[in-house]
């Protein structure tokens, strides 16, 4: 039996880190993001015995173990070990992974890929139990993906492993551990615009989201005053963000991604590097309205909105300040699963 599935990365507008447990646990957090189609995708397939082999083709790495329960997490693909002891399967299978998306490049793909692995699983368990009503819903297959991060030490929040479960453009509220995600219903003509004039920008600077938390975190949990109110303007932005896609109005959402990358250098000054700045100024010079960084920062991408029909001189003037272009569609479906005879 062969088992594959997809969950797509997200580009988060404004908002991020706001969804950590630190501010969300004494204050609303709030996000507003759109899944995009950089995938990560998954393949199981049943082999003999009890045995377990798990495979990053990204990442050139392999595990491997007699039983499930001998998997040890060391360090090397802990996440998908952790999917897989979660559902506490039996028999045999081979795991292989994938990601469209540049390791570190602050699009959520590691949540993507702990999604996508734990959607095939619970295929697999449904097919073997032979309960065809069985799947675990979509947040609670997103909701175990952050339980699975939390247990390992990893420090993020809750918004990427939404974003790849349901897919499209979404308004996400953080109260505590609950969850609001309201589906932004953005206009054919306005989408269209979006995908015209959006440019995403991967700087070439891997970087480990979870350094970058601990430290804005931490600023933030010791009452820095510019941090705490940094934080609140990012929320803040993340409403005013929904309601400019509602509208359709760009010119205000070009606007706002430059106000949120404003708040966020003020969240901790590793957040914006060298590169980063310059790769801005090359945008915003040749007609970029606004731009921001993507999830905590400190390198990964840099989303910019173009001015009308210039984001060709902001692809050209981005690629000379050594920026690379990722293409990308918005994605509308989240994760899907499906069998496969190949």
């Amino acid at each position: 039996m062969v088992i594959r599935s997809r969950a797509p990365t997200r580009i988060d507008f404004a908002g991020g880190t706001t969804d950590l447990p630190s501010f969300r646990n004494q204050e609303t957090g709030a996000v507003a993001n759109a899944a995009v189609n950089r995938y990560a995708y998954c393949v199981l397939r049943e082999i003999e015995g009890n045995g377990v082999r798990i495979v990053s083709q990204d990442l050139g790495q392999f595990v491997e173990a007699e039983d499930i329960r001998e998997l040890e997490f060391d360090g090397n693909l802990d996440l998908l070990k952790a999917a897989v002891r979660a559902l506490d399967l039996t028999g045999g299978m081979e795991i292989t992974v994938r990601c469209d998306a540049p390791p570190g490049s602050g699009t959520g793909s590691s949540a993507s890929v702990g999604v996508a692995v734990l959607g095939l699983l619970d295929k697999l368990r449904q097919l073997r139990s032979g309960e065809r009503g069985a799947l675990m819903t979509r947040s609670e297959l997103a909701e175990l993906a952050c339980d699975l991060e939390h247990d390992l030490g990893i420090v993020g929040g809750k918004q990427d492993q939404y974003a790849a479960a349901v897919g499209g453009f979404s308004y996400m509220r953080f109260v505590g551990d609950l969850v609001s995600v309201e589906r932004i219903e953005v206009a054919p003509s306005t989408l269209a615009e979006l995908e015209k004039h959006l440019v995403l920008c991967y700087t070439g600077e891997s970087r480990l989201s979870g350094d970058t938390n601990t430290k804005m975190i931490t600023a933030y949990e010791t009452g820095d005053p510019t941090v705490v109110g940094a934080m609140q303007s990012v929320a803040r932005i993340a409403g005013d963000m929904c309601r400019a896609l509602l509208e359709g109005d760009l010119i205000w959402f070009g606007e706002l991604l430059a106000e949120e990358w404003q708040s966020r250098a003020q969240l901790h000054s590793e957040v914006v590097t060298p590169k980063m700045a310059q790769l801005r100024e090359a945008a915003t010079s040749a007609g970029a309205i606004g731009g921001k960084v993507c999830g905590a920062g400190g390198g990964g991408c840099i989303v910019f909105l173009a001015g009308p029909d210039s984001e060709g001189e902001v692809r050209a003037a981005i690629k000379g300040a050594g920026g690379h272009i990722l293409d990308f569609s918005f994605d509308h479906l989240g994760l899907q699963v499906w069998e496969s005879r190949a």
